[in-house]
C-alpha cells in the first residue's frame, strides 16, 4: 500500500540547491530535505519562489493548496541526506516519538506474531523472546499507558522510547525485511 504524508519536518534547507550540483547557479533550485510526520518518509521538497524554510519547521505537503512547498521532488534515502540533515534527524525522530507516545504505546499493546517463530515485538532492538513474552503477559493484565509504565512493569526492559527510535533509524537505512513504523 502506498502511503502519503500530509506534513513534513524540515531537516535541512539549501537555498542555492546542492553544492555538488554542477549546473550554473541560475539553473539550481532551492531544496529542503524533510521527514514525514506519520510514516517517516525522507523527502526532497522544492519550496515556492520567495519562501525560505527553517530547520525543524513543519510544512504541509498534502493534497490541495500548500502555503510554502511548490512540489515534492522525490523520496530519498538516508545516504542522500546532508550532514546537517543527518544530525537533525535524531532530534526530530525523538520529538516525533515523544509527542506521539500513544501511537507507540498502542504498538506495544497490539503487536502480533509475524509467524509461528517470530513476533513483531522481537523486531525491536534489544527485545528478545523473554522480553516479548513478558510484554505480552503484562499487557494482557492491563494495557500499557506510557513508556514509563512499560519500564516499571517489564523487568530489565531496554528504554522503550530509545528502542522505538533505534528501530525507526534501522528502517530508514532500508536494510530491514519488515517495516513497523515507516511507509514505503
Amino acid at each position: 500500500m502506498q502511503v502519503k504524508e500530509e506534513h513534513a519536518i524540515v531537516l535541512d534547507y539549501l537555498p542555492y540547491g546542492y553544492p555538488f550540483d554542477t549546473r550554473p547557479m541560475h539553473r539550481k533550485t532551492p531544496i529542503a530535505q524533510a521527514i514525514g510526520k506519520n510514516y517517516f518518509i525522507l523527502l526532497e521538497l522544492v519550496p515556492k519562489k520567495g519562501q525560505a524554510l527553517q530547520v525543524h519547521e513543519e510544512v504541509y505537503i498534502g493534497e490541495g493548496k500548500r502555503d510554502k512547498i511548490h512540489h515534492i521532488l522525490n523520496k530519498i534515502t538516508l545516504s542522500k541526506l546532508t550532514e546537517t540533515a543527518k544530525t537533525e534527524l535524531n532530534y526530530i525522530i525523538h520529538d516525533l516519538v515523544v509527542n506521539n507516545e500513544q501511537r507507540f504505546i498502542d504498538f506495544f499493546n497490539k503487536a502480533q506474531p509475524l509467524n509461528l517463530r517470530m513476533h513483531q515485538l522481537e523486531l525491536l532492538p534489544g527485545v528478545g523472546k523473554k522480553h516479548m513474552q513478558e510484554i505480552v503477559e503484562r499487557r494482557e493484565e492491563t494495557p500499557f499507558k506510557s513508556f514509563e509504565d512499560i519500564k516499571k512493569r517489564v523487568k530489565l526492559m531496554p528504554d522503550p522510547e530509545k528502542t522505538i527510535i533505534k528501530r525507526i533509524l534501522l528502517e530508514l537505512e532500508r536494510k530491514e525485511k519488515h517495516y513497523l513504523f515507516i511507509g514505503n
